[in-house]
């Protein structure tokens, strides 16, 4: 009963593949299970082959390992997928736009950004207006309601389409590059763009729509001309006849012209008219159909040079815009950061004008009036032309005037120069009459009824004598004949001065005149007159005064002609309050006003500004006397500075808290004073409180008033203000304008703020007449005085001791204090280095603990592998065992049936289609076929008794 051989031999039930894999091909012997090495001329695809079939025979030997194998692989796949995904950038598509008007609204909404379909409306529309907008824009969100307020006026005239210009996937899009949003273009059927950029209100898009679709006014009599000429804003007329053709030579040229203004600029300052008049246009000098007249107030006005420029829309809007006059400006800043407001009041002295405005009205009374203001400061010459426009304003009837050519400017004007005094002999002026003549016909003294030169000519004069550098040779101090006569031509005029000395007496009256009209607010010392001194002014001064020169009257007093007779001349601004009464709050204007009317004149060179009384109604009487009150030498509008309304301090307090309103009475006017300049913000500013605190008490209330400002919300005059805070300043009694900077480089202690304040107060008067020995009362009374001082000092030297010692018991207490946390500190650190330590420990200790939980995981792992291995094999074992007993007591049968000799049983026939069992085989009913090794023990037996039989 041998079991070589049993699982490699067998009865040929075995595979041929797994005969070859096992055998190494038949290369080796039977049933050895080595694999022999692949010859060396063996194919990558046989390599192939038999690594897959490796493959498959231990996956079918060890079932789990494949089914470990593919759980890896998704896994992995799992990871790998989660990993891209979350490195991916993740795009969502955007949303549809939707429509940003309401579909009731007179507006054209493309949402879409149809900037195709756009285009072929506006070709088929006489005026369209394109609103391009983005839906996030706050801005075009706010203006979208104006333009549905305009559209609503306007829609049977003109086209109003909006456009989307933000949706990535529209036209507009992607061919229009906008910075910002909202856009507004309007096309007048060929010709545009033409960009809005004025406000965002209805009104004022309307009127600029209207001004495109009308860009010319047309002018049919002389009430209407008038009325175009008498405006603020500058005027270009254009003359046509149309009684040959519908459209004569030169006026589309015009049209154009008009509209390509608007396009350059959308204030629309310059107005366009037609006349087609003949007689009326002789009234502007215009004879000649296509000829175009450009009006100025002041200066002459002129005819385009048809002959010697282009005529086309480029050169006359370029000429217009070169030689235009502006009388009044509008300023409309738009909130962001601009210059606009820099750059015009650099120019000089501005009158800001706040007044409420609507763009849409027939007429305007307060824009007039102050028109009338404007031409009549202006009007240095008495121009004709002007006057007859003043009275048109006026609305004072008037006999119909024949022409408004501009007449011939005067042939001779003179004004009156007086030079530094360093220029003349001790005690006396040197005065020059200057005179600017057309003609060659200088050389005598200037008529007695010369009118004045304007400040330009005058300025120019100047600059020809160059007068700065000028000595002249005096005559007698008597009289008015000329000492110097002096002469200069230029290729414009031809320049004369009659220089002249005169005494001190003379010009004694332009100081009483000074004198008279200044009023001084504070009665100063003997000693501050006799200090005070006024050097030399190094450049000419215009001067209007009639003691200088008897034969020049010119009266100082009439507004007509003012900003040619002053050095402060006014640039004149109109402001709209429904849009910018901001600014206005900022200049002063009472936030509460019920009519939203203000005034300011803003002097940025001189670092002031004033305003006229809110009280008073906002007319041209009133604007006249704020201009007039300014241009006086010595002004009696006081400064408007804008303060706090009340101290934070109440008064009893020992530190005063001065305010804009009580900085002259408490600071100018009383004895010393220490002043501390703050501010809110400042960091530094409250650590000084305590120390004038301590300086408010030392010092008695009666000799020094310790004070501060927050300068943050007081403003001061440009004298007293500082460049840096805290700043200390101290006004010494009867001495205010010799205030004395604390030392910024000696620290702010009480000692050194009282040796400051000693040092710099006010020193004891000198007696004015001999000396005169003391007496003893006298010597007694200041001996008490000096001892009561000196107990009063003693006090507070007692009181400043005994806070010494309390601060110091308070610091020794506040040590011991420090010391015991650093003791509690150094107790909780050593803590908390113990507790780290041990948190240390307690983390390798649960790594260790997690290390040897992993190892002893896996072998428990493994000794369940073995043990369900040996449950196999043991199942194996069981069944084997089973059919070993089967095997033994068949034999033990056959064993005792073999003694009892029973005769052999007759062979029986084989039946077709019922096979022999076969021999030796007992099968269980139901159940597995025995082993082979049983099989072969069984049929080996057999055939021993059929040879012993």
């Amino acid at each position: 009963m041998s079991e070589c051989g049993g699982r490699g031999g067998g009865n040929g039930s075995s595979s041929s593949d797994d005969a070859e894999d096992e055998g190494g091909g038949g290369g080796g012997p039977a049933g050895s299970g080595s694999f022999s090495p692949a010859p060396a001329g063996a194919s990558p695809a046989g390599r192939l082959r038999r690594g897959l079939r490796g493959a498959s025979l231990m996956a079918r030997r060890r079932p789990e390992l494949l089914c470990g194998a593919v759980a890896l692989g998704c896994a992995l796949l799992v990871a790998l997928k989660f990993t891209c995904s979350r490195a991916k950038d993740v795009i969502v598509p955007a949303k549809p736009p939707v429509s940003f008007f309401s579909s009731r609204s007179p507006v054209l909404d493309l949402f879409q950004g149809q900037l195709d379909y756009a285009e072929h409306v506006r070709r088929d529309s006489e005026v369209v207006l394109l609103f391009f907008y983005a839906p996030w824009c706050g801005q075009s969100i706010a203006a979208r309601s104006e333009i549905e307020r305009a559209a609503s006026q306007l829609s049977d005239q003109v086209l109003f389409v909006a456009i989307n210009c933000w949706w990535n996937q529209g036209k507009c899009r992607k061919q229009k590059h906008f910075f910002y949003f909202p856009v507004i273009y309007l096309y007048h059927r060929s010709f545009g763009p033409i960009e809005y950029k004025g406000p965002m209100s209805a009104v004022y898009i309307e009127k600029f729509v209207r001004r495109v679709m009308k860009p010319l006014v047309y002018i049919p009599s002389q009430s209407e001309l008038l009325d175009f000429l008498s405006n603020y804003e500058p005027g270009v007329l254009g003359y046509f006849e149309f009684s040959g053709s519908p459209q004569p030579p030169g006026y589309l040229t015009f049209f154009t012209s008009a509209l390509l203004s608007l396009k350059k600029d959308y204030l629309g300052t310059v107005r366009f008219g037609v006349i087609t008049n003949k007689h009326l246009a002789k009234l502007v000098s215009l004879v000649h159909s296509g000829s175009v007249y450009l009006h100025r107030h002041f200066n002459t006005s002129l005819v385009f040079p048809g002959e010697a420029a282009n005529y086309t829309a480029e050169s006359i809007h370029k000429w217009a815009l070169e030689n235009r006059e502006a009388l009044l400006r509008w300023l409309r800043p738009h909130g962001g950061k601009s210059l606009l407001l820099n750059n015009e009041l650099k120019k000089g002295p501005a009158l800001l004008v706040f007044l409420p405005f609507d763009p849409l009205a027939d007429s305007h009374p307060l824009v007039d009036e102050i028109t009338q203001v404007a031409l009549e400061y202006r009007n240095c010459h008495a121009d004709q032309v002007v006057e007859r426009l003043l009275q048109h304003l006026r609305r004072v009837d008037t006999p119909p005037f024949t022409s408004l050519a501009p007449e011939p400017p005067a042939r001779l004007c003179c004004n009156s120069v007086l030079l530094p005094p360093g220029r003349a002999a001790p005690g006396t002026h040197s005065v020059c009459e200057l005179c600017v003549s057309h003609t060659a016909g200088g050389g005598r003294p200037p008529p007695a009824g010369a009118p004045r030169c304007s400040s330009s000519q005058v300025a120019a004069a100047l600059d020809s004598f160059y007068l700065k550098e000028q000595t002249f040779s005096h005559g007698a101090p008597h009289g008015f004949a000329c000492s110097n006569f002096l002469s200069s031509y230029s290729p414009f005029s031809y320049y004369s001065a009659c220089c002249r000395a005169v005494g001190r007496a003379v010009t004694g009256c332009l100081a009483s005149g000074r004198a008279a009209s200044e009023t001084p607010a504070v009665a100063f010392s003997p000693l501050e007159k006799k200090c005070e001194a006024h050097g030399p002014g190094s450049v000419p001064h215009i001067e209007e005064n009639s003691c200088l020169f008897p034969e020049v009257g010119a009266s100082s007093t009439r507004f007509t002609g003012l900003s040619c007779r002053t050095n402060k001349t006014l640039n004149i601004y109109l402001l709209d309050s429904n849009l910018f009464w901001l600014y206005a709050e900022r200049l002063g204007a009472p936030s509460a006003a019920r009519v939203k009317e203000f005034a300011a004149i803003v002097d940025v060179k001189e670092e002031s500004h004033y305003i006229l009384d809110p009280k008073q109604a906002l007319m041209k009487f009133t604007l006249e006397s704020f201009i007039q009150n300014f241009s006086v030498l010595y002004s009696p509008l006081k400064r408007h500075l804008i303060g706090s309304d009340s101290a934070q301090f109440p008064s009893q307090h020992l530190i005063t808290e001065v305010t804009t309103d009580t900085f002259w009475e408490v600071v100018l006017q009383r004895q010393d004073v220490l002043l501390l300049y703050y501010a809110q913000w400042c960091g530094f500013c409250p650590s000084l409180n305590h120390v004038f605190i301590q300086l408010a008490r030392l010092l008695p209330t009666d000799a020094l008033t310790v004070a501060r400002i927050d300068v943050s919300q007081n403003d001061l005059p440009w004298e007293f203000m500082v460049d840096r805070l805290p700043t200390i300043l101290f006004f010494p009694c009867n001495r205010k304008d010799r205030s004395v900077k604390y030392p910024e480089d000696l620290p702010v202690t009480l000692p050194n703020l009282l040796r400051f304040v000693l040092h710099h107060s006010d020193p004891a008067p000198a007696p004015r007449g001999p000396a005169r020995p003391p007496t003893p009362e006298c010597l007694r009374s200041e001996a008490a005085f000096q001892q009561g001082h000196v107990s009063h000092l003693e006090r507070e030297i007692g009181k400043l001791r005994a806070e010494i010692s309390a601060l110091q018991r308070a610091q020794a207490q506040v040590e011991a204090r420090l010391s015991s946390a650093r003791r509690d500190e150094h107790r909780l650190l050593r803590q908390k280095r113990a507790l780290e330590e041990q948190h240390g420990l307690l983390r390798l200790h649960s790594e260790q603990l997690r290390a040897l939980y992993e190892r002893k995981s896996r072998e428990l792992e493994e000794l369940a592998r073995k043990l369900r291995e040996l449950a196999d094999a043991s199942e194996g074992l069981l069944a084997e065992n089973a059919w070993l007993k089967i095997l033994v007591a068949t034999l033990e049968r056959r064993l005792e049936g073999g003694d009892g000799a029973e005769p052999p049983a007759p062979p029986r026939e084989a039946r077709p289609g019922h096979p022999e069992p076969s021999s030796g085989h007992p099968r269980l009913p139901g159940g597995p076929p025995p082993p082979s090794n049983v099989s072969s023990a069984l049929a080996s037996e057999r055939s021993d008794e059929n040879r012993t039989g």
